[in-house]
């Protein structure tokens, strides 16, 4: 699919296409619009998403209904201690009436691979999705082969439980764009889940309602948004700003400022938009850098939070043709 000048009736046609699956999402996972965006956000940027949260709070019927809401394939592996590298990418096994070699893929040969407790798996096994995730590709015995598009890693990990749990290097969390976190729903959408998923679940009344075909022309509108000059440069201040931050170990890599530019341009999409603006920036500051980032034990101890850092770089560098500081 090559790329073409976005016009009026493409930026409405995405708008349009992102509100019917978040839309069609929102049926099953109720209470957390800003979530399911994020996640819808993700795959159209092309990204991966590592979600961090409590048991039981909708995590993987977040991922299936995003799979479901697109007509696209689902894979589910459940990451334990005695996972191999072959259980996700696939083998080779002996044919004895052909004589040969044939390939059995993995459930990696999918659309949305959901990872439930990636950190319950060994480092070596973790790695495995590291080519995946990046270039779209697996290479088995030799032999590379592609990944059908679109391709998203939806990785879950339980961030109380740390017993028998393998913390996900910063090489591999680099990889996904965005970290999410569900969170408890309030009152009032709980005593909604009880109506809705009491005696019957939605999830199995859910229907596609685009294509894998459609998701690929959004993939290529959101690739097509306007980036200025100064909003690049504004992308990279303010990643640079994390890396020279006194309370911060490790601050964002340039892979984090390629996201960010993929995040800004797919929300300027939704937004219809033609351009990219540092609000839509901004917009995506959280879910983008946090995860990126490690704290200086001394900040630590004084209290201080990543969330706090990233919010503070967004007030701090300077907005593009104002002068002034956002």
């Amino acid at each position: 699919m090559t790329s073409r000048p976005v016009g009026q009736d493409d930026l409405i046609w995405f708008a349009e296409q992102f509100h019917a699956i978040a839309g069609n999402m929102e049926r099953v996972i109720q209470g957390k619009r800003g979530v399911i965006d994020l996640v819808v956000m993700g795959l159209l940027s092309e990204g991966h998403l590592l979600i961090e949260d409590v048991p039981g709070v909708g995590k993987t019927l977040l991922a299936k209904s995003l799979a479901r809401s697109i007509h696209c394939g689902f894979q589910r592996v459940q990451f334990t201690p005695d996972l191999l590298p072959s259980d996700i990418t696939g083998v080779s096994v002996w044919d004895r009436e052909r004589g040969a070699f044939i390939f059995r893929a993995g459930p990696v040969f999918t659309n949305i691979v959901l990872g439930d407790e990636i950190n319950r798996a060994s480092p070596k096994t973790q790695a495995a999705l590291l080519e995946a995730m990046e270039e779209r590709q697996v290479t088995v015995d030799g032999t590379t082969r592609e990944l059908p598009p679109p391709f998203m890693v939806i990785a879950t990990q339980n961030p109380i439980e740390h017993e028998g749990t393998y913390p996900l290097p910063e090489a591999q969390l680099d990889r996904f764009m965005m970290r999410l976190v569900m969170g408890y729903p309030s009152r009032a959408k709980e005593l909604e889940i009880l109506e809705t998923h009491g005696q019957h679940s939605s999830y199995a009344d859910l229907g596609p309602v685009v294509s894998a075909e459609d998701v690929q022309r959004m993939v290529m509108i959101a690739r097509s948004i306007y980036v200025s000059d100064a909003v690049k440069e504004y992308l990279v201040d303010t990643v640079e700003a994390t890396r020279h931050d006194p309370d911060l170990l490790l601050g964002a890599s340039p892979r984090a400022t390629l996201f960010l530019q993929r995040a800004a341009r797919t929300r300027a999409a939704v937004e219809g938009r033609h351009y990219v603006t540092p609000d839509d920036v901004k917009a995506t500051l959280r879910p983008v850098l946090v995860h990126r980032m490690i704290l200086r034990p001394e900040a630590q101890m004084r209290g201080a939070s990543l969330i706090d850092i990233v919010d503070g770089i967004a007030t701090g560098v300077p907005v593009p043709g104002s002068g002034v500081r956002a």
